[in-house]
């Protein structure tokens, strides 16, 4: 197992790992900086060496990023269940989201896997991973 880069986050904060040149994911990000009241949640992204590094022990592959991480109370999630997750840590009314877990996994997760593979093509894709706002930037690791 390769070893995760020292970087400053502790393992009780919540955390995103997303795709870092992925419009979409980008966006939800900032969507999450917004409503994150209490300022609870880090982000990294997937190419920083630490997301890299996380991807790679979550056994999600670093060469294509199709799913975001979400590492909430020491429990990680992947796919929809991440976005499930990330939304009920935010409280009412986003903890609404969680009636999503009424579908089953292989629904979910096809549903997810139809989103993910066309989100360039639906949504765009950077060059590179942009530069955030000096108070994002505080919450960003890796």
């Amino acid at each position: 197992m390769t070893e995760r880069p020292n970087v400053p986050h502790q393992a009780y904060e919540p955390l995103i790992v997303f795709d870092g040149v992925c419009v979409f994911c980008s966006g939800f990000v900032q969507l999450i900086f917004r409503l994150d009241r209490k300022k609870r949640f880090r982000f990294a992204t997937a190419q920083s060496p630490f997301g890299e590094a996380l991807f790679r022990e979550h056994g999600l592959p670093t060469d294509h990023y199709d799913s975001n991480l979400a590492i909430i109370d020491g429990v990680a999630f992947t796919r929809l269940d991440s976005f499930i997750a990330v939304m009920a840590a935010l409280g009412w009314p986003w903890r609404a989201a969680k009636a999503l877990l009424v579908l089953p996994r292989p629904l979910r997760d096809w549903i997810y896997d139809r989103v993910a593979k066309n989100r360039y093509a639906l949504f765009g894709r950077k060059d590179s991973c942009e530069i955030p706002s000096a108070e994002l930037r505080q919450r960003l690791i890796g």
